[in-house]
Order: C-alpha cells, then sequence, then structure tokens
C-alpha cells in the first residue's frame, strides 16, 4: 500500500503588493506538493513588528530588503535562508484616462488627493516620496497626499474616486484581477531606490519542513513566470 504523507500548512506573512501574485503561486504549490499556504496580508512595517511581537509566521515575504536583514540580525529571521524574490515597480495611476501625462501630471497638479502608502510603514510608500522628491514637488504636494495604510489601501483610494492620482505598485496595475482602466507612468528605475522585496524563514518555521520547500518553491520557473506576469523586475543578483 502506498504511505499516506499528511499536507502540511505553511504560514506566509506577505507585503500586500505581492498578495494576488502569492495567491497564485500557492494554488501551484498546492497542486504540485499537496501543501497549503496560509497567508497573512499587511504592509511590511506591520509585519515586521507582529514578527518582532512573537506573531507565528513561517515565512516573511517582506517589500524591502531591510525589515528581514532586521529580523535575521535579532535572531528572529533565520540566518542564511534571506534572499531576493521580486523586484517591485512603481506607476503613477489615474482612472481618468487623461489624466496622466508623464511628470508633468506631478508637477501641474494643483486640485484633488494624491495617494501614496506611508512611506513609514510601506517600502512602495517610500519610493512614492522618494519620487516626489526627486521631481521636486514633494514639498508642494505634501498638503494633497492622503496615506494609505498600505498599498492595497493606496489603490483603494483611487479606484473609488477618494484620490484624483495614485503612486501604485505595478504588480497592481498588471494584476488580471483588478482589470485596471485610465492612465499611468511607469516610473523611472532611477527616481527611487530600488523597491528590492526579500523572504526569509522565520523561526516558527524552522521545523516546518513544507516552509523550506516554499522557499526554495519561489526561485522556480513556474514561480518566476507568475512574478513576471505581474510586471515584477527580473532579478540581476539573486
Amino acid at each position: 500500500m502506498p504511505v499516506m504523507v499528511e499536507a502540511e500548512e505553511v504560514h506566509v506573512a506577505v507585503a500586500s503588493n505581492f498578495l494576488n501574485p502569492l495567491k497564485k503561486i500557492a494554488q501551484q504549490y498546492k497542486q504540485d506538493t499537496g501543501n497549503a499556504l496560509i497567508v497573512i496580508s499587511a504592509s511590511t512595517g506591520k509585519l515586521y513588528a507582529q514578527a518582532r511581537h512573537g506573531a507565528p509566521f513561517d515565512i516573511l515575504l517582506a517589500a524591502d530588503a531591510k525589515r528581514p536583514a532586521l529580523l535575521e540580525q535579532d535572531g528572529i529571521g533565520v540566518m542564511g535562508t534571506r534572499f531576493t524574490y521580486a523586484v517591485g515597480a512603481l506607476v503613477l495611476w489615474s482612472l481618468d484616462s487623461e489624466a496622466v501625462q508623464g511628470a508633468e501630471s506631478l508637477a501641474q497638479m494643483n486640485k484633488g488627493r494624491l495617494a501614496i502608502a506611508n512611506p513609514k510603514t510601506a517600502p512602495y510608500g517610500k519610493a512614492a516620496q522618494e519620487t516626489l522628491m526627486q521631481l521636486g514637488v514633494w514639498q508642494k504636494l505634501k498638503p494633497a497626499l492622503v496615506r494609505g495604510e498600505n498599498i492595497a489601501q493606496t489603490l483603494q483610494f483611487v479606484a473609488t474616486g477618494n484620490a484624483q492620482m495614485g503612486l501604485i505598485a505595478k504588480s497592481q496595475l498588471e494584476d488580471p484581477n483588478f482589470k485596471l482602466k485610465g492612465s499611468h507612468w511607469d516610473i523611472p528605475i532611477h527616481m527611487h531606490d530600488p523597491v528590492t522585496q526579500q523572504a526569509i524563514l522565520l523561526k516558527p518555521g524552522r521545523g516546518n519542513l513544507a516552509a523550506q520547500q516554499f522557499m526554495e518553491y519561489l526561485k522556480s520557473p513556474s514561480a518566476k513566470n507568475i512574478m513576471k506576469q505581474y510586471g515584477y523586475r527580473d532579478i540581476k543578483k539573486p
């Protein structure tokens, strides 16, 4: 008789920008291995704080490299397991098909609200702030800013008309679940520090073989293909 192996669960804390790609990867992972992901999503800053306070996450998929490195230094992350799984991109987006015409749309903005993620907790918010500073419009537009707790809430501000434009993740624009219309501008990569998104195995997942397996699965062609579909940039140096 064949030996029945009980499927395992992996608790994955994921930054908001990567939630929908992860759901798709999770489906493929379960199909390939039988193991299931339990997904918890929020801003990277919030997930980092929860991990530090003992949240039972097996894996953190952050939207930056800073927090995984800090968790590794603090002994909460397992040394040697941290790697870059994706590099994100930023876009300026509006529901109005004529509102976004490149950088001049921000320079000439004199009414309405501009949505960004909170730069203190969300790496995409930090990238948005850096972009606005690079363009010389940060001080001018500060009164018009509405800050989302995470990049998902930032998208909602624009999608519901509470903001005229927003700096969102390209993965949201490319997401087949959203099918966003309107106008957009791809922010040039030199406008902000790279949105280097890193994964790390956390202490609760050290004894979970399925968690270790999923960390490797993230590097697979199957997972990489899904990330590419969502607009994530190629990783030059894993």
